[in-house]
Order: C-alpha cells, then sequence, then structure tokens
C-alpha cells in the first residue's frame, strides 16, 4: 500500500547488487509523455486508464519495456519492481523470470505520515485523501499480491534501519536460494 516503505526498502537491497524499477515512475514518465500534472489524481486515473486499455498487467509491460530497452545485456539479471499492485503484473514479470515478492505493511496512520513526510507532489492532503487512495489500491488487486507474498515485513514501530535490515536479511536469503 502506498507509503508503506516499499521504497525504503527497495533502495536498501539495491545496494545488494540489484537494479531497481520503480512503478510510479513508470506511470508519472507516462504522464509526463501526455503532458499531465503530476498528482496524486492525474497519476492515479493515468494508472486506472492504463490498465483499462492494455489490460491488469499493463503497468508491468512498462516495466518489462524498460528492462528490454535500457538493460539487454545478460549481465544484468537481478532486479528490484517497487510497487507491483496485483497478481497480473506478478504473472507477467514471471514470464521473464524468476519473481519473489516482499510485501511491506503498514497502518493506515504510519503510511499516512510517511506520505506526507517525503513530500512528493501526489501526497494526500489528509487521511481521508489517504483512504480513498487505498481503495484506489485495492481495487487494482493490491491485496491479492500482498496475500501471495513469499515474506512480510511489518512496518509499524520499527525504525528505518530495522526495516532496511529485515529487507536486506530476506534478499539475502533468497539470493543464496536461487544460487545453491
Amino acid at each position: 500500500m502506498p507509503g508503506a516503505g516499499k521504497s525504503t526498502v527497495a533502495e536498501a537491497i539495491k545496494d545488494e547488487g540489484f537494479i531497481l524499477i520503480n512503478m510510479g515512475d513508470c506511470i508519472r514518465m507516462e504522464a509526463n509523455r501526455k503532458n499531465l500534472e503530476l498528482n496524486d489524481k492525474n497519476l492515479g486515473n493515468l494508472m486506472l486508464d492504463l490498465r483499462k486499455k492494455h489490460g491488469p498487467g499493463a503497468i508491468a509491460q512498462l516495466v518489462i519495456n524498460q528492462i528490454n530497452e535500457k538493460y539487454f545485456d545478460s549481465s544484468f539479471d537481478k532486479f528490484i519492481i517497487d510497487g507491483i499492485r496485483s497478481i497480473h503484473e506478478i504473472e507477467l514479470l514471471k514470464t521473464i523470470g524468476i519473481v519473489k515478492i516482499l510485501a511491506i505493511h503498514g497502518s493506515v496512520l504510519t503510511r499516512f505520515r510517511h506520505l506526507k513526510n517525503r513530500s512528493r507532489l501526489d501526497a494526500p492532503y489528509s487521511l481521508a485523501d489517504c483512504l480513498i487512495r487505498d481503495k484506489r489500491e485495492l481495487s487494482v488487486g493490491v491485496s491479492e499480491a500482498i496475500a501471495f507474498a513469499d515474506e512480510m515485513i511489518s512496518n509499524n514501530e520499527i525504525t528505518i534501519e530495522q526495516l532496511k535490515e529485515k529487507a536486506k536479511s530476506i534478499a539475502k536469503k533468497w539470493i543464496s536460494s536461487l544460487s545453491g
């Protein structure tokens, strides 16, 4: 869910030799191409429109396109995809490699604080706005993606360093299991 700490975790795991691709950045790039203002309403509507026009895996397809365009060299083999929102995206990503899902959970109040503190243009103004955003995310299937996660970290009442260390530990375990 938005503000849970996915990007913090992705940045921490990136340091373990991964290339980071943020699904939200893919939507922001599309918004820039369409000359849309980068606010929550426009980005949310664009995300829904892309899924409506191109199917529930549309954003994952943007990620795959980016991987194919930028990282076609076989030496690039470990990616972090930050912001998976549906099981359809997971299934599409599985067509190009092994996929492991790490879900980050945060209460609505924790996530609202995180969203306000990061000061992005698409941050919700109020808790009510945060709940509206949550409903939009749930409508595309994020709860199902979370339910099928291989592991989960609760980001309530832990420090950023604890969150990063837990994530790195899980990533190292996964890398070890896949290379063994």
